[in-house]
């Protein structure tokens, strides 16, 4: 059974005549016959009176009623995909870093829900290293996190551009200084993030760089964990500068430079090469690339 096999059976049942149906179908009577010919065959019943004027037999009455009943489904189907197309709905699994989520997260998809109310968006928080892994296998749809390197299979696009930078407490002995050295760290206790971040990746790199052993007391998931240790002052950190905005307006953090720390990282949007982009991604993507990037990194 086909829809157009439906469609057929309908048009009879209006036209009471074979060959008035297939000239408002585009089709020959023969055609119009042996789509006929094939439902009865394959639901093992006459469907239709022959005879003229051409009527439905009671099954065949039974039978349209669920036609009628299957046709309003699929034109409703049909209707509902072109509403999609003009009017962008759907779900977004969004995975990022916590920094990004708290700090530039809230802005842009406040913004976006106010223009597309129809979008959700579900976000999942991970080590930065995980985005890119997540969105190559499909756990979620779009990423947004640091941009190392250029991943096959993965299209990306820069949103704005982030640094690193060392931070202390105010009550912490450093807390006086405006600038000091990679190997003035050495004995430093250091909180640092876990070894499957990217910003820890950097911070050993530069290290290693300078042939330091830096003096790691602490090491934790989140950026948003290290500062609280900071805060309480149990070490100094190295952590995105863009993510202690609100910290530096409290006077709760103190950054002091550091001059090899001080390169900028592209952090961008990721997704899937080749992959089908509903309504809801193509916005999403489109707005986000969009957007200047002072969207992303003012702490307004």
């Amino acid at each position: 059974m086909n829809i157009s096999q439906l469609e057929t059976l309908l048009t009879i049942s209006k036209t009471m005549s074979f060959r008035k149906a297939g000239e408002l179908l585009n089709l020959t009577q023969p055609a119009v016959s042996a789509q006929i010919k094939s439902l009865e065959d394959e639901f093992k019943t006459i469907l239709i009176d022959r005879n003229q004027p051409v009527t439905l037999t009671d099954n065949g009455k039974v039978f349209l009623e669920h036609a009628e009943k299957i046709l309003a489904i699929v034109e409703e189907l049909k209707q509902r995909l072109d509403d999609m197309n003009q009017t962008p709905q759907g779900h977004i699994l969004l995975g990022t870093t916590s920094s990004i989520a708290i700090q530039i997260l809230p802005r842009v998809l406040s913004y976006f829900q106010n223009q597309f109310p129809l979008i959700k968006t579900t976000i999942h928080s991970m080590p930065s290293v995980q985005v890119m892994s997540s969105v190559e296998n499909g756990t979620v749809d779009i990423g947004i996190t640091y941009l190392t390197e250029k991943t096959p299979g993965v299209d990306s696009s820069i949103l704005y551009y982030d640094s690193f930078v060392l931070v202390v407490s105010p009550h912490h002995p450093m807390s006086a200084l405006n600038m000091t050295t990679v190997e003035s760290l050495k004995d430093t206790p250091l909180i640092m993030l876990a070894p499957d971040t990217l910003g820890r990746r950097f911070v050993d790199s530069i290290f290693r760089k300078n042939n330091v052993e830096p003096n790691i007391v602490m090491e934790l998931s989140s950026s948003e964990e290290v500062k609280r240790m900071v805060e309480i002052n149990l070490g100094a950190a190295v952590v995105s500068k863009l993510s202690i905005a609100n910290e530096l307006r409290l006077g709760t953090l103190k950054i002091i430079k550091v001059n090899e720390f001080e390169i900028a990282h592209p952090v961008g949007v990721v997704y899937k090469s080749g992959r089908y982009l509903n309504t809801a991604m193509q916005q999403f993507l489109n707005d986000l690339k969009g957007m200047p990037e002072h969207h992303f990194i003012s702490s307004e």
